[in-house]
């Protein structure tokens, strides 16, 4: 009968193993799904941030139109950019204020708000923001984007939707790519 103890404290000692394993498995995707919603919150704090810095500057919204090739997915700002820059938009006054506003966006995206030993350890992986303009439709609207490094592969952005271009071919693999978007109208103030 001593025989047949140890056989089933044997068992009960893999079967309580197998279950610690799956549990730590089960852990470190959870702590990915964390990260992933993390990352997620910052990007629209980040996209939404930059489309109130556009609406009070609309005087100068040109200056924010930085359009985003299809293939290359630049420029943007962000990451291993630099900072966009504006164009012949607006008064001397409000070109200043687009070129520090993008500056900022630029370094926020960077993660230069938290640093960590010297580094910059803000924001997301490998952050990077767009800014386009189409005045191919009334009103014109602007889209600004914010993409990053997600943790695992999931589906491309822009198999959901064409126009989520920004930093196109930047994270390898496309579907490593995360993107969110925000679409908003803007009046034409020199008509």
């Amino acid at each position: 009968c001593a025989g047949f103890t140890m056989i089933e404290v044997l068992i009960s000692i893999l079967i309580m193993t197998l279950g610690l394993l799956g549990l730590a498995a089960m852990q470190v995707r959870a702590q990915q799904a964390e990260l992933e919603s993390y990352q997620r919150a910052q990007a629209l704090i980040l996209a939404q941030d930059m489309a109130d810095r556009i609406n009070a500057n609309r005087k100068a919204a040109g200056c924010y139109n930085f359009t985003t090739n299809t293939t290359t997915g630049a420029p943007y700002a962000g990451s291993d950019a630099t900072a966009p820059v504006c164009g012949p938009f607006g008064t001397t006054d409000t070109r200043a204020r687009a070129d520090l506003d993008i500056s900022e966006w630029h370094n926020t995206l960077k993660g230069a708000a938290e640093q960590l030993g010297g580094n910059e350890v803000g924001a997301m992986i490998g952050a990077r923001g767009c800014a386009n303009l189409d005045t191919s439709v009334t009103p014109n609207m602007y889209r600004v984007s914010v993409a990053w490094q997600g943790m695992v592969k999931t589906k491309d952005p822009t198999s959901v939707d064409s126009k989520l271009t920004c930093a196109t071919g930047k994270y390898g693999d496309d579907a490593q790519r995360r993107v969110v978007s925000i679409t908003f109208p803007m009046a034409c103030l020199n008509c």
